[in-house]
C-alpha cells in the first residue's frame, strides 16, 4: 500500500477544522435546544427534554414567530418564482449579442459587491422619497431580487453558453413552433438547471437580513423576528426556533435535489418530444 505524503494529513485536518468550524454552531445550537425546563442559553446543559420545541408553539411574550415565518415563506415563493422567470428570459435574451449588452451585464452583477446594508439603505430610501409604503412585499421584494437575481442569471447565462443550438434546428425542422421548441426542447434540457436557480432565489430570500432590515416595514420577516428575539428571549426557545428553521432549510434542499433526480430520471426515460402537439 502506498505511504500518503504528509501534505495529506495536514489537508485532511485542516478540512477537519474547516467543517468543525462550519457546522459546529448550528450543532451545539441543535444540542442546546434539547435541554430541559431549567435550562439556560450556554453550557452545562440542565437535563435533555424537548420542553422548548412544545413551548415554541406556545404564545410567546416577545415576538410574532409564526407571522414572520409565514410572511419570509410568501416572500421566498415570490423570489423564487421572479427570479426563475426573469433569468430564464434573461439568458435567452443574451444568447446572442446586442447593442450594450456588455454593460448590462456588469450593471447586472455589480448588486453582488455592493454591501448589502446599501442596498437596503438605497430602496428604503427611494420608497420614501417617492411616498410609497415600505412593506416586504414591495420594498423587501425588490431588495431581495438585486441579491437573488444575479445568481439566477449568471446559472442561466453558463446554461445557455454549453446549451447546443443543433436541438432547436432539428425541433424547428420537423415542424416545431418556437413555443413548441422552448416547451419540449429547451426546458426539459435546462430544467435540472431552473431547479437549482429556484433552490438559490427560495433560500437566499429565506434566510437574507441585511437587504430586508430596512425594507421589510413594521413586519418583520423570519431572520429579522430571531434578531430582535437575541435581544430580549434568554431560554432555549430561541434554540428551538433555529433548530426548526435549520431543519427546513434542509427539507427544502432535499425537496429540491429530489426533484432534479425525477426530472432526470423522466428525461431519461421519455426522450424529447418536440415537434408534438402543444
Amino acid at each position: 500500500m502506498e505511504r500518503r505524503p504528509l501534505s495529506f494529513y495536514v489537508l485532511t485536518a485542516f478540512f477537519a477544522l474547516f467543517i468543525l468550524f462550519l457546522y459546529g454552531p448550528t450543532i451545539t445550537i441543535g444540542i442546546l435546544s434539547f435541554q430541559g425546563p431549567g435550562g439556560g442559553l450556554t453550557f452545562p446543559m440542565q437535563g435533555v427534554s424537548t420542553y422548548w420545541f412544545h413551548d415554541l408553539f406556545q404564545e410567546q411574550a416577545v415576538g410574532d414567530i409564526w407571522g414572520a415565518f409565514r410572511r419570509s415563506l410568501v416572500l421566498g415563493l415570490m423570489v423564487m418564482v421572479t427570479t426563475v422567470v426573469v433569468a430564464v428570459l434573461g439568458g435567452l435574451a443574451f444568447r446572442k449579442r446586442f447593442a450594450g449588452s456588455g454593460a448590462l451585464f456588469y450593471l447586472i452583477i455589480a448588486s453582488l459587491v455592493i454591501p448589502s446594508i446599501l442596498i437596503s439603505l438605497g430602496v428604503g430610501l427611494i420608497f420614501s422619497q417617492m411616498g410609497w409604503k415600505i412593506h416586504w412585499a414591495t420594498s423587501g421584494f425588490g431588495a431581495q431580487l438585486t441579491w437573488t437575481l444575479p445568481f439566477g442569471l449568471l446559472i442561466m447565462f453558463a446554461v445557455f453558453n454549453r446549451f447546443d443550438p443543433s436541438y432547436e434546428e432539428a425541433a424547428r425542422d420537423q415542424g416545431a413552433t418556437a413555443w413548441q421548441t422552448f416547451r419540449h426542447v429547451v426546458l426539459p434540457m435546462i430544467a435540472p438547471s431552473l431547479i437549482g436557480v429556484a433552490l438559490f432565489g427560495f433560500t437566499l430570500s429565506y434566510d437574507e437580513f441585511a437587504r430586508t432590515l430596512l425594507t421589510a416595514g413594521s413586519y418583520n420577516t423570519l431572520p429579522l423576528e430571531i434578531f430582535g428575539m437575541t435581544t430580549n428571549v434568554t431560554t432555549p426557545v430561541i434554540y428551538a426556533l433555529g433548530t426548526l428553521t435549520t431543519l427546513f432549510s434542509f427539507l427544502i434542499i432535499a425537496v429540491f435535489m429530489l426533484s432534479v433526480v425525477i426530472v432526470n430520471r423522466r428525461r431519461a426515460r421519455h426522450g424529447s418530444d418536440a415537434g408534438k402537439g402543444v
